[in-house]
């Protein structure tokens, strides 16, 4: 079993900036590729950024130079940097990892930015 859990979040004027953790734990032999994925509200879930077990990374475009994906192997666990933080970045934040194939989602953190 893997378990995925997530901190950080919470509400933070235009322009600010907050930190998301994320840890894995359990069944997770070496690195794993991991993810962050957003949903605003009345919308589909969206890529944020990834990572690789080879700290590869990936982003969506439009966030490219606002938001950072790091981790730290020793404790299986990723961080999503967001600055310069805007109204349309509220939402419900989900960090995810990848297992043997299988796709593991932690609880979500929301994220609310005020004008």
């Amino acid at each position: 079993q893997v378990y995925v859990v997530q901190s950080g979040g919470g509400l933070v004027q235009a322009g600010g900036s907050l930190r998301l953790s994320c840890a894995a734990s359990g069944s997770i032999l070496g690195r794993v590729a991991m993810g962050w994925y957003r949903q605003a509200p009345g919308k589909e879930r969206e890529l944020v950024a990834t990572i690789t077990s080879g700290d590869n990374t990936n982003y969506a475009d439009s966030l490219k130079g606002r938001f950072t994906i790091s981790r730290d192997n020793a404790k299986n666990t990723v961080y999503l940097q967001m600055n310069s933080l805007k109204p349309e970045d509220t939402g419900v934040y989900y960090c995810n990892v990848l297992v043997r194939n299988n796709l593991y989602w932690g609880q979500g953190t929301q994220v609310t930015v005020s004008s």
